[in-house]
């Protein structure tokens, strides 16, 4: 360990979390609005950078650093292409969200369909949070930290128990954070957060690129577009860990589950103060997104051209850091980490307790809980949740394939079937509950046996399309010989405004075009002749830029008149 490194880490950590106590120490974090969504109060730039900071925790930074290094840029796909359910998020699915008024997923699930369900698809979320989530934020989070501080060189101890240490350490940490301040404590630290982990997420590049070039950037970029171009190809071939025919069926699925159907993402939106803040956030975190090659996978390839024997693909993205930042900076950069790991496993940890809290404790413990008993009880559910994942977060380092590609195969057992039912409940309001129950079966049953039992040689995202289509067949004819006596109707619950954001449907082209300029970019270093429709694209962005920018000058002017009349009025 370094001493500049050490109080640098120590001070940045300190900042947050004093700045972090200073705002929360007058806020409601007692009731259940208050704890579990933060008053519902939440604006724009705090839901996207809440989103972002959860999005871009360790397991994204160390788990698709590694894809990278070992596949090249095509791996982005997990990340650029979020963009497409992100606005499936702002214009279909948080409208109906905010309109019922609910706290949870769960909480829709027993709306549309019934009360078992809902404690199904209960368990499942806490489950995979317990066991997959938490422990693989944990996992990468002591393997950077373990990497960059030398922690078992320091002390003397195997890798193994440094890894154990350091996931104890972050465990308890996040503890204190998500138990005692709920989600208020949580956005608010990823504001301060966001911000340091974009600004040193794309120095860890930049003084990749200097090493690149033996001090000089140009050079280093250079190299990394002429030495093994290949590797900057945004279009996956048939044998990369994410072909091009797979990004647009299974992942957009299986990002479509992630940010519009996982509690722990979710719950960010859940709490904005309106409808039109929540489609902002969204659409705004659908922008930032563009960055993420940029932060989370160009760090890869660059790492692959600076050191190609590393004996694991996921300790490529700690040892770019050590190799290229100078040493001051490498302890600011390990504090946004340190915050990124601790808004990630509060995120999930704080969902956790929410949806034992209202979805499992209220309805079949104790259906009379006070707001007091409710947050105590969550508090406590934390608690345990976050203990299991400490002990099971050291053994990820046994995945045969990364951590990465270990945790979207882990998931996918039941995150495309949920995804299924909650998009059948929204377009078909005759489907039963007992179809939903039968999808969630069958997509459950069929993904284990196919990708963990019989193991065909079959990609796992086009095995999820796959089930994803079964499910929607199997429900519809369920619904056709069996429908719900009454149809389903979205009722207004009053919780928040529910005007929507009026560019919403605009905005939206202009990141679905700047997410198809990313690829289109890139995929002229695979040699496919993309360069004028890259620039197409670019111009129609810069064209909806412009037109929001003139609106909302338009809209401050209006705004600055009307109040001019109104102070002139006797």
């Amino acid at each position: 360990m370094n001493m500049q490194q050490i109080v640098s880490f120590i001070a940045f950590t300190l900042l947050v979390a004093f700045i972090t106590w200073w705002k929360l120490r007058k806020a409601d974090t007692g009731s259940q609005q208050g704890y579990f969504l933060a008053g519902r109060s939440l604006k724009a730039p705090v839901i996207a950078a809440s989103l972002m900071l959860t999005n871009l925790s360790t397991e994204q930074l160390v788990g698709l650093t590694g894809q990278a290094y070992r596949s090249g840029m095509s791996v982005m796909a997990w990340e650029v292409i979020s963009a497409i359910p992100l606005i499936f998020l702002a214009l279909i699915f948080l409208p109906r969200y905010l309109q019922r008024g609910i706290a949870t997923i769960p909480d829709f699930i027993e709306e549309r369909y019934d009360k078992t369900t809902r404690i199904i698809i209960d368990c499942c979320f806490l489950i995979a949070t317990g066991i997959c989530f938490l422990p693989i934020i944990l996992y990468s989070g002591a393997l950077a930290f373990n990497s960059m501080f030398h922690v078992a060189d320091t002390f003397g101890i195997s890798q193994n128990s440094a890894i154990w240490a350091m996931a104890i350490v972050l465990g308890i940490s996040g503890i204190l954070y998500a138990v005692v301040g709920g989600m208020r404590a949580i956005a608010i630290a990823d504001v301060i957060n966001g911000i340091g982990l974009v600004i040193g997420g794309l120095m860890v590049p930049v003084f990749g690129l200097m090493a690149m070039g033996g001090g000089d950037f140009f050079r280093g970029v250079d190299r990394l577009t002429s030495d093994h171009s290949q590797l900057l190809n945004s279009i996956g071939g048939s044998h990369d860990p994410v072909p091009i025919g797979a990004a647009l069926t299974g992942l957009i699925l299986v990002n479509t589950f992630y940010w519009c159907t996982n509690q722990g993402i979710v719950q960010r939106t859940l709490a904005s103060r309106s409808l039109a803040e929540g489609q902002k956030g969204a659409l705004l975190t659908a922008v930032l997104k563009m960055l993420d090659p940029l932060i989370l996978v160009l760090p890869g390839v660059i790492a692959f051209h600076l050191f190609q024997d590393l004996p694991k693909a996921d300790m490529a993205y700690p040892a770019l850091v050590n190799k290229v930042m100078p040493l001051p900076l490498i302890g600011f950069f390990s504090a946004v980490l340190f915050g990124a790991i601790i808004s990630a496993f509060c995120g999930f940890l704080n969902s956790a307790s929410t949806l034992f809290s209202l979805g499992i404790y209220r309805r079949i413990i104790n259906e009379q809980a006070t707001d007091d008993q409710l947050v105590r009880v969550g508090r406590r559910f934390g608690l345990v949740v976050a203990v299991v994942s400490v002990f099971v977060a050291p053994w990820i380092a046994n995945a045969p394939q990364g951590l990465y590609s270990w945790m979207k195969q882990l998931n996918g057992i039941y995150n495309v079937p949920l995804v299924t039912i909650v998009i059948m409940g929204f377009f078909f309001p005759r489907i039963p509950a007992i179809a939903a129950k039968a999808a969630m079966l069958f997509g459950i049953c069929s993904y284990i046996t196919i990708n963990y039992l019989v193991k065909f040689d079959f990609h796992f995202l086009y095995l999820l399309a796959t089930t994803f289509c079964l499910n929607v067949v199997l429900m519809l004819v369920i619904g056709w010989f069996k429908p719900r006596a009454t149809p389903f109707s979205f009722r207004d619950a009053f919780a928040v405004d529910m005007k929507p954001w009026k560019n919403a449907k605009i905005a939206s082209v202009g990141v679905l075009f700047a997410m198809i300029g990313v690829y289109a970019g890139l995929a002229q270093f695979g040699g496919y002749p993309t360069h004028a429709f890259t620039i197409i694209c670019y111009l129609i962005v810069a064209a909806v830029v412009i037109y929001l920018l003139v609106d909302a000058l338009r809209q401050r002017r209006t705004a600055h008149a009307t109040y001019a009349d109104i102070k002139e009025k006797p």
